[in-house]
């Protein structure tokens, strides 16, 4: 089905010497800080890890057990006929998977002994930090974020099939190994997605209960209003993919043998919580209220936060402003304070 969807905007980095994975260059803010997802062919096509990938899955494994030391990771193991996807059981009191810690190298050895197997177990190692499991590796895999300290991550398996979700940082996928499809829909698309629980979620965050291989528009009919939005690339090794924050996006694993690296970053200082927070502390003050008092809380929120521009406390003295004043990491630490005093009483 993705085949009939918007293709994602690209930019066709050999002919531009600033888009080189080689770390030489500061990759450019109009490309950081787009709100919109942009594909970003060849990025990383001299990467030593994707020059690997390119001669044999083989190759690509010898090169990453160069910088293994011992770290164990969180693998994901699903039987065969679940078609890769990552997900609830049937009566959603549990998931399809189960996942425990073992040392790197034997996901490499299960990989390998499974990559000519028609319909082999799902294996999938997700969100990994880089220099904690392979440290060494981004040395020679570099990329140039400037002034930004992203948090890199490596994700590995076979034939995967990742849900619809999002995340609050900004993320570059690049992929070093295997075939990637990303779909992704804009945030608003939010409503026709079908969301799973916010609180019990198969990787940290909830996720669309559609099935993106095979769609019920019976059970799900605002999915197909989705679809009408969304975007979606195919990336080979060497390639790399911006993705927005809170943007949606499915990601599916095409090969036997699938690696990619990601880095996430906020665009916010580090001193701010996840909005997520107040989400669910919304659910527990804010929704269940009369409407009119509801409607009231809406314009407060409305006055103070999504309108914010600053005025709201103009005509307070600077000193008697309080937490409407600008906030820095002490202000933050201040309000945190209150805030969990509130919540403990």
């Amino acid at each position: 089905m993705s085949s009939n969807l918007q293709a994602i905007a690209e930019i066709d980095c050999a002919r531009s010497r600033q888009l080189r994975g080689d770390g030489s260059q500061p990759l450019p803010d109009e490309i950081l800080l787009s709100s919109t997802p942009l594909v970003l062919r060849g990025l990383v096509a001299d990467w030593p890890l994707v020059q690997a990938a390119r001669r044999a899955p083989a190759a690509a494994d010898a090169y990453l057990r160069r910088f293994y030391r011992d770290a164990t990771v969180l693998a994901t193991h699903a039987p065969a006929g679940t078609g890769g996807r990552i997900f609830y059981n049937e009566d959603l009191s549990g998931f399809n998977f189960s996942a425990q810690m073992v040392g790197f190298d034997q996901v490499l050895d299960a990989l390998g002994a499974h990559l000519d197997h028609a319909e082999p177990p799902t294996l999938y190692v997700g969100s990994t930090t880089v220099d904690t499991c392979l440290p060494g590796l981004r040395a020679e895999n570099p990329l140039n974020f400037g002034a930004r300290d992203p948090l890199a991550s490596i994700w590995i398996g076979n034939r995967t099939c990742v849900p619809a979700h999002y995340d609050l940082p900004d993320n570059l996928a690049c992929v070093a190994a295997g075939r990637r499809r990303f779909t992704l829909f804009p945030p608003e698309q939010l409503k026709n997605l079908y969301i799973g629980p916010l609180d019990f979620t198969p990787a940290g965050q909830s996720v669309s209960m559609v099935d993106p291989q095979h769609p019920d528009l019976q059970r799900f009919p605002r999915y197909a209003a989705a679809l009408a939005h969304a975007q979606s690339a195919e990336l080979a090794p060497g390639d790399a993919l911006f993705i927005p924050s809170m943007w949606w996006h499915q990601v599916e694993g095409l090969e036997p043998f699938n690696i990619l690296l990601n880095y996430w970053w906020r665009q916010s200082p580090d001193w701010m919580d996840t909005p997520f927070n107040t989400l669910m502390q919304a659910l527990l003050t804010l929704r269940d209220l009369p409407p009119a008092q509801r409607a009231a809380w809406q314009e407060i929120f409305r006055h103070y936060i999504f309108d914010s521009d600053g005025s709201e406390a103009a005509h307070l003295p600077p000193a008697a402003r309080g937490v409407l004043a600008p906030l820095d990491a002490a202000g933050a630490r201040a309000l945190r304070a209150q805030v969990l005093n509130r919540l403990n009483r």
